[in-house]
């Protein structure tokens, strides 16, 4: 599975842990504040997940992109301390 996490840190500190805490997971930093890897497992995800929630406060927000996830994309976003997720379906052939 590819996933691709997008930072938008509020702090120094949050920061330092999250591009700290990303390497750990096997990612690597492509650009200012992207890291991709093709290599992460779905557990390995949920606990990147965890620790995430453990080093950021309520204005960091990540966004995680996986694909694929049953043939979709999926987006997940932390925001305000809260995760959400899209999944995002081919267009439909008309």
């Amino acid at each position: 599975m590819f996933v691709s996490v997008m930072c938008d840190l509020g702090s120094e500190d949050s920061r330092k842990a999250v591009f700290g805490l990303l390497p750990e997971y096997g990612f690597e930093k492509v650009q200012r504040a992207c890291f991709e890897s093709s290599r992460i497992s779905e557990k390995q995800l949920s606990g990147l997940k965890r620790d995430i929630d453990k080093v950021t406060d309520y204005y960091d927000t990540i966004r995680i992109y996986q694909y694929p996830i049953e043939g979709r994309l999926a987006i997940s976003i932390l925001k305000e301390n809260k995760w959400k997720r899209i999944m995002v379906s081919p267009p439909v052939a008309q």
